[in-house]
């Protein structure tokens, strides 16, 4: 009887060394060998002991330390299984999956996924990467929309009827120097600056530069958008629920922003490219009633009308109409 216990005790020992063995599996953190038998610690362990334990044996197994080929040979690959065991001990989530593999050998797939799930995962928080995107793209955005300014304001000083009426309301307020004594002490250079920083700073006072050249403001910013999105979509969403409670349900008559909405829609245009146009033109779509669909369509084929005659008028036109008719579409002619 006593005998066959041994045999029994025996039987367990062999079972829980095929399952110990078994846990190995070759591709996944130590492979074959067990990462804390290679370090040569314990599961109990504290992390410490196993980065005293690593310097140790980094120390004796380092290729360096060899001068001998053969022996740097097989010092090189020990040194590479010591650090690999030091990699997935030293963290303890990566820790604790592999003690779970210990544990439960049988579950071989999803071994797989822990270990490919947390080498593959990327090492930097995703949520700093998306903060970082949305600075970097708000500052392009800002640059742009301030380079796209400069250019405008630029432009608008070689305009001469922009920069005499600058000048003039320069003169008038008494913003160029005048003072004869400084003035003796400044070269032509510094004098011709002086006066197109005057003419600027008129221009940026005084001009209404809309639509896309319009001045960036900390409202345009990507990141503030993004911080004031809620407020933004309460907001319209209030708009547009009044709007169809007074004027779907209650059918009062439109008030200016519906009316200036509308027409935008009529004429498939974005609120900057809308607000660009000129405000007697903007003031002529309200006269013409623009926002009532049937009144925009006639008003459309007005404006094409228009053109068609202004282009009949045109000597350029005509030109082309010559040529078409004399000569067709198809003809190749070596006449200028």
């Amino acid at each position: 009887m006593a005998g066959m216990r041994h045999v029994f005790a025996l039987m367990i020992l062999a079972l829980a060394a095929i399952d110990g063995a078994s846990a190995m599996v070759e591709g996944l953190y130590c492979g074959k060998e067990n990462c804390y038998d290679v370090l040569g610690i314990t599961r109990d362990s504290t992390k410490s002991e196993i980065s005293k334990a690593y310097r140790q044996l980094a120390r004796k197994y380092h290729p360096d330390m060899h001068k001998a080929q053969e022996a740097k040979a097989a010092a090189e690959i020990k040194f590479k299984e010591i650090a690999t065991a030091y990699e997935i001990l030293k963290d303890s989530e990566s820790r604790a999956d592999y003690d779970y593999m210990l544990d439960h050998p049988e579950e071989y797939y999803s071994h797989y996924y822990r270990y490919y799930r947390r080498r593959m995962a990327p090492k930097v928080d995703v949520r700093l990467v998306i903060a970082v995107t949305i600075t970097v793209v708000s500052a392009i955005q800002y640059f742009s929309a301030h380079q796209r300014y400069e250019s405008a304001i630029k432009y608008f000083m070689t305009v001469p009827k922009y920069r005499h009426k600058a000048i003039d309301i320069a003169t008038k307020e008494g913003l160029f120097n005048t003072d004869k004594k400084s003035i003796r002490k400044m070269s032509k250079a510094q004098i011709k600056e002086e006066e197109e920083a005057v003419i600027r700073s008129v221009l940026e006072s005084n001009m209404d530069i809309r639509g896309g050249y319009a001045k960036p403001g900390v409202m345009d910013i990507l990141w503030v958008q993004l911080v004031i999105l809620p407020y933004t979509i309460w907001k319209y969403g209030k708009w547009y629920a009044i709007w169809v409670y007074r004027f779907n349900i209650k059918k009062e008559p439109y008030g200016l922003v519906e009316k200036v909405y509308l027409i935008r829609k009529n004429m498939k245009m974005g609120e900057n490219q809308y607000e660009a146009l000129e405000d007697s033109e903007k003031t002529q779509h309200l006269k013409r009633e623009l926002w009532i669909r049937s009144k925009f369509l006639d008003w459309q084929k007005e404006k094409e009308e228009e053109m068609k005659a202004q282009l009949a008028e045109s000597a350029k036109y005509k030109a082309y109409r010559r040529y078409m008719k004399n000569h067709g579409v198809g003809r190749m002619t070596f006449e200028d």
